[in-house]
């Protein structure tokens, strides 16, 4: 007897382009919410979106809620959580980059209240995903988290954020290919659930950058409405997958590990760029596909090397010989590599 059974969360409405920040009284009424909102942003989004957002709420006859915050942490998390039961809200809006919307998506999670997504960078695929990531300490936890019920992304705000955030999107991205290599390995190896289609999905998203790459310029409202398909996209792929599996690998566990040597050095999807780049060349070596992502990551001024990314050769080889450690998942990294097999890598690969 067939047995096998799933459920799959996806955002209901996904509005993207020019302006669209304009029509989030609209969304909010197409989903059938009533009842006072509470915003959840930080110092630039509420400046840039969440004000204007909530100056047409307030035409609407709604008076929104606010929390301004400052750092992403689960006392944040706490904070969003105690103001939405003060002050009654129905639903939760995330207006930010990943900070504050990871944020919301975690706090209405345990208030088991929908939320909205309205990013103002596109710096991350937390933008649509049912995964939230925060910082504690020197690591980072990422939790199971509701997908937003929707997504409003105004390619004129996006466009308009600093170049770095969005290539860092990028890099993101493109990293999906050895994420999809670390997943069918240990589907192998491993028997690890697998999905086919949230697989292959997650490996056309890093090909629409890839293929992409030349028109991703500074500035440009076309290149942040090709980035944000991709990010929504791969934010589908996990929630089909019902795990991060389809964009996060070793070169997340990389990137992890980076944050725990050299916090607040680089931003993620620049370190997971750069360890994507190591970790294809494991996969496949000189006939890998590394060196097409190095030129992808190259041709929209993403770092590829340890000097772009600001930190030290010997951190680099620190954090990839040793963030095999960090979490149960198997990955090319296996039970880990020894630092001269990690220096060999990065030498090879020109990281170092």
């Amino acid at each position: 007897m067939f047995e096998k059974s799933t459920w799959i969360r996806l955002p209901r409405n996904v509005v993207v382009g020019h302006g669209v920040s304009a029509r989030t009284v609209e969304v909010v009424s197409d989903l059938h919410l009533r009842g006072r909102p509470l915003f959840v942003t930080s110092p630039t989004p509420r400046e840039v979106a969440a004000d204007p957002i909530a100056a047409d709420f307030e035409a609407d006859g709604v008076d929104p809620a606010v929390v301004t915050v400052e750092r992403a942490n689960f006392d944040a998390v706490e904070t969003v959580i105690e103001t939405a039961r003060a002050a009654d809200v129905a639903y939760l809006v995330g207006i930010g980059g990943g900070k504050a919307i990871d944020i919301a998506k975690m706090a209405s999670h345990h208030l088991e209240m929908g939320f909205l997504s309205v990013p103002t960078a596109a710096s991350h695929d937390g933008i649509v995903s049912n995964r939230g990531s925060v910082p504690e300490g020197d690591s980072r936890h990422s939790v199971a988290a509701e997908p937003p019920l929707a997504v409003i992304a105004d390619t004129a705000i996006l466009a308009d954020a600093p170049w770095e955030l969005t290539t860092a999107g990028c890099a993101d991205i493109i990293s999906n290919y050895t994420a999809v290599m670390d997943w069918r390995l240990a589907h192998r190896l491993k028997d690890a659930e697998y999905s086919e289609y949230a697989a292959a999905l997650s490996e056309m998203t890093a090909e629409i950058l890839v293929d992409n790459a030349e028109i991703v310029r500074p500035g440009l409202e076309e290149s942040a409405w090709v980035v944000t398909k991709a990010l929504v996209s791969s934010g589908v792929a996990m929630s089909i997958a019902g795990s991060s599996r389809p964009a996060s690998g070793a070169e997340h566990l990389f990137s992890h590990q980076l944050d725990r040597l050299a916090p607040g050095v680089a931003l993620h999807g620049h370190q997971v760029g750069v360890g994507s780049i190591m970790t294809a060349y494991l996969h496949g070596g000189d006939r890998g596909i590394w060196r097409e992502i190095r030129d992808a990551l190259s041709s929209i001024d993403a770092p590829t090397t340890a000097a772009d990314l600001g930190i030290d050769d010997g951190t680099v080889i620190e954090a990839l010989s040793t963030c095999h450690g960090i979490r149960d998942r198997y990955t090319i990294l296996g039970d880990g590599m020894d630092e001269r097999a990690a220096r060999e890598v990065a030498e090879r690969t020109g990281v170092i």
